[in-house]
């Protein structure tokens, strides 16, 4: 382990320090006080509800060796005279010290470093190239979706001896991937393609390119941009770039890795990739087309790590879903429940129900909330899943939602029958109408933007 020593963090910091400063080594840093143990150092981060600044005693209480604070907390405290026997840094903004402290860890160790981002898919194809890079190497990866300016420097003072860092990258803005790529350095890209979240935010997904491509302004002398060939800007980006080395992959266009022979079953994929003049088969453990896609960016950064094949491919057989992302369960009466309700784009509600339409099942439920972020396009992208819920012959569409409404009303439109599309507005009501309705042998898919919490109606369900 690389320590800091609180002289440093002043430092980079540029902060104000109460209290004594010799050689105290910082390696474990908490921004939460129900969870943080003796010992670590404590930053109060303001947030929209409340103001972790304002806990600090409690985190003394529990053992913190040291409060960083936002500095307009150094008055009110001095007037107090409460706390001169303890170690305060004020700082003028603690997410921005959480940034600067990260940044300099980060400058300590020369290890690869993975950088993920794209419009969708982020989380499970960090998981699975953390899975494959852990056959070969100690690895430390982001957690669940720890991806934006508070959980990437956590995620980087959380390294300890492990030999790559893997980070996801998220935003809804520009500038915000700059600045999380120029405190992780990354020596690989990974963009995993060019979608529709956050266009309203941004407009176009012109602009979703322009915002995501921040991720090279961090990326090292040296390094390498892995990218999904399939996607169409980014296929466009890289015919017209000449200033970076870049790895391919994909199914439909020619790539660096690509899958053949391509087999989508109920439970898991399979595919086959040559390379070395040999063809190797992949199992990937579940099912879903945009689940190749995380393998192929496995792969490729497995390449460039050099891993061997065999280890690569246990790597991918044993990957495991973040919790959320395709959870699949099964509660009474043999009803099979998809749980992917994290979030939700056009992209991603295009690929859970192209997911569901593989299942055998004597019924297919799609259970529809709410795509937030879509700003002037909200009603247009709401339409186009409702043309995917026909597609992908779903038996029964439920929605949730004012926005939602657009996806029944094009189902109807085109071609389902008003009988087969039940609207509600609140999630009791789903759970009051499926506890009356489910039938023996239902799959029921659950997906909306998290901020309608779909998690509260399988837990419901399972009551």
């Amino acid at each position: 382990m690389k320590d800091l020593y609180l002289d440093k963090i002043i430092q980079v910091t540029k902060g104000a320090m109460i209290g004594e400063e010799q050689n105290l080594i910082c390696n474990e840093f908490s921004i939460d006080t129900r969870s943080l143990k003796d010992g670590d150092v404590y930053i109060g981060i303001k947030g929209e509800n409340f103001d972790g600044n304002s806990l600090y005693k409690k985190a003394f209480e529990k053992g913190a060796k040291l409060c960083i604070l936002n500095e307009e907390m150094k008055e009110k405290i001095e007037k107090e005279d409460q706390e001169k026997d303890k170690r305060i840094l004020f700082v003028e903004d603690t997410i921005q010290a959480l940034g600067k402290i990260a940044e300099y860890k980060r400058s300590l160790y020369s290890i690869p470093v993975v950088a993920i981002t794209g419009s969708v898919g982020k989380t499970s194809t960090k998981d699975m190239i953390g899975s494959v890079i852990a056959q070969k190497y100690k690895v430390h990866k982001t957690q669940g979706n720890y991806n934006n300016a508070i959980g990437l420097p956590l995620t980087i003072l959380g390294l300890k001896d492990e030999e790559v860092l893997v980070v996801e990258m998220g935003m809804n803005h520009f500038g915000e991937i700059d600045y999380l790529t120029n405190i992780a350095k990354p020596t690989i890209a990974v963009i995993t393609n060019i979608g529709t979240s956050h266009i309203g935010n941004l407009g176009s997904r012109e602009n979703i390119l322009k915002a995501k491509l921040e991720i090279l302004n961090g990326l090292q002398d040296k390094g390498t941009i892995i990218i999904n060939q399939d996607n169409d800007l980014l296929q466009k980006w890289a015919k017209e770039d000449g200033k970076y080395h870049k790895l391919t992959y994909g199914i439909e266009e020619k790539s660096d890795v690509m899958a053949e022979d391509i087999k989508i079953q109920e439970t898991e994929s399979k595919f086959k990739i040559k390379e070395a003049n040999k063809t190797y088969e992949i199992e990937v453990p579940i099912s879903g087309k945009h689940f190749i896609y995380n393998s192929l960016s496995a792969i490729a950064v497995g390449k460039i790590l050099e891993i061997p094949m065999e280890q690569i491919i246990k790597g991918i057989k044993d990957f495991k879903l973040t919790n959320k992302r395709m959870d699949i369960q099964t509660i009474e009466e043999e009803i099979t429940v998809i749980n992917d309700s994290y979030n939700a784009s056009y992209d991603s509600m295009k690929a859970s129900l192209e997911y569901m339409h593989k299942l055998a099942g004597k019924r297919k439920i799609a259970i529809l909330g709410d795509m937030l972020e879509l700003g002037k396009f909200a009603k247009q992208l709401h339409q186009k899943v409702g043309e995917e819920v026909v597609k992908n012959e779903v038996d029964l569409l439920i929605t949730v939602g004012p926005l939602a409404h657009y996806i029944a009303e094009e189902a109807i439109e085109k071609g389902m029958k008003e009988q087969q599309v039940i609207e509600f507005l609140t999630n009791k009501e789903v759970v009051f109408y499926l506890k009356q309705n489910m039938k023996k042998g239902d799959i029921i898919l659950l997906k909306a933007s998290n901020a309608l919490n779909f998690t509260q109606i399988l837990e419901e369900l399972k009551k």
